[in-house]
């Protein structure tokens, strides 16, 4: 851990919010001599600190300590392209248009990957009152279920929720065009529905 990239960070982290050393200080429970420390590279924040400094900054601990934070380049890309992460402890579904670190449960998540083993978990789509009405048959156990279908389109995206124990049925407005959908089983993971 480099004290000097370290302390130039939490510097600007803490002036483009609007902080005082003092104010750091107090939230973290030590002395501004403390964080003036840090900021002048004649020290490291100590490991006990890390995570509060992480979140009252509003900054990823391992771009804290590797002094740098990782800019993303503009994503003038479509939303068909979009990445998808699903946490393997409380389920919550998070998107990225771009690269992205992304983290929930205290877990680095991975983008899903499209399953290729798996053709369409036997969904049918109807057109019905200007809808695609898509359902299928597949089992909705506790333990096994269709957790998402999500549709990508160029400007859109649309995720339908689903929960165990329900019918596997959504319905997407036939004005969505041109984009693809997706389900995600709990057992089989990403797949293609169309």
């Amino acid at each position: 851990m480099d004290c000097k990239k370290v302390g130039n960070l939490i510097y600007q982290i803490r002036k483009e919010k609007g902080y005082t050393q003092n104010q750091i200080a107090l939230a973290l429970n030590i002395s501004n001599k403390t964080v003036s420390k840090w900021e002048n590279g004649l020290g490291c924040p100590d490991v006990s600190v890390l995570n509060d400094l992480s979140a009252i900054l509003g900054v990823d601990l391992e771009q804290i300590l590797n002094g740098k934070l990782k800019m993303n380049k503009i994503d003038n890309g479509n939303m068909k392209n979009t990445n998808i992460y699903v946490c393997p402890n409380c389920g919550n579904i998070i998107t990225s248009t771009g690269k992205s670190n992304v983290s929930c449960c205290s877990r680095k998540l991975s983008s899903l990957v499209l399953n290729p083993n798996i053709s369409n978990h036997d969904f049918t789509i109807e057109e019905i009152d200007m809808d695609y009405y898509i359902h299928s048959n597949h089992p909705m156990n506790k333990d096994h279920y269709i957790s998402f279908i999500i549709y990508l389109g160029l400007d859109k995206i649309v995720i339908n929720k689903m929960y165990p124990e329900q019918s596997c049925e959504v319905r997407i407005p036939i004005t969505f065009k041109n984009g693809k959908i997706l389900g995600y089983c709990t057992k089989d993971g990403l797949f293609k529905i169309k």
